[in-house]
């Protein structure tokens, strides 16, 4: 099993492999880069603390993004026309997992409201034809509070499955899925969101490990509560 501690931003960010390549057809060769990942995710906090919330969203999303309110729905026209709250939200990673090949991975970490709602968020990260990596799924649950700037962040890879000679890898860029649940291009790295009719929300991510896939996180966010003079929300 290949895992590493990556400690303090530094050795993080210097720990990567070479940046962002462009991938084309018949010269890719798949692997691995949480680093990067987590380099892009703490960009997107970034963002988000200079330039709006919202504007961070939408630039690090893909078109076809989802997020929960409380059903899946698509982030950009989710967010259509919604101006930056005057205050930030407040996140960073403190774990990532990869796909063996590279083409998605998982970030999550602690985040903090200007409300003083404290939440664990999951990201789910896809690379881009650029070599670049967008996120399709992000979803949040309650959470007691965390260092959202942890010195030390987790970064685990998944095992890559035997090689068959003559095979050629699977380099697509997948669009318009539903991305609640998917799998990477090669297997070794999955997710799951099961919705249930009253919205209570359950997410897992797995990975291939020596033993097969394991479990690797899992957290469920209970109903929203129902806004005032209103029913309580369905998803089913």
């Amino acid at each position: 099993m290949r895992g590493v501690l990556v400690t303090g931003l530094i050795l993080v960010l210097a720990g990567c492999a070479p940046g962002a390549q462009r991938f084309r057809d018949g010269d890719l060769r798949p692997s691995a880069n949480p680093g990067q990942v987590i380099a892009i995710e703490r960009a997107f906090a970034r963002m988000a603390r200079e330039k709006g919330t919202w504007t961070a969203f939408r630039h690090y999303a893909t078109k076809d993004a989802l997020w929960p309110t409380p059903a899946l729905v698509n982030v950009e026209q989710s967010l259509k026309g919604t101006p930056d709250p005057a205050q930030p939200i407040l996140w960073g990673p403190d774990a990532a997992w990869s796909s063996c090949d590279g083409s998605f991975a998982v970030t999550t970490g602690e985040a903090a409201f200007p409300t003083g709602r404290k939440s664990r968020f999951l990201t789910v990260w896809q690379r881009q034809q650029d070599g670049e990596y967008r996120w399709v799924l992000d979803q949040g649950f309650d959470s007691p509070g965390g260092a959202i700037d942890p010195d030390t962040i987790s970064a685990r890879v998944a095992e890559c499955p035997p090689r068959v000679r003559g095979a050629r890898p699977d380099i697509r860029v997948r669009r318009g899925e539903a991305w609640g649940s998917g799998v990477s291009n090669d297997g070794t790295l999955a997710w799951t969101t099961e919705i249930a009719a009253d919205c209570t929300r359950t997410a897992t991510v797995r990975m291939a490990g020596v033993g097969g896939m394991e479990e690797v996180f899992r957290k469920t966010a209970p109903p929203p509560a129902a806004p005032a003079g209103q029913s309580a929300p369905r998803c089913g």
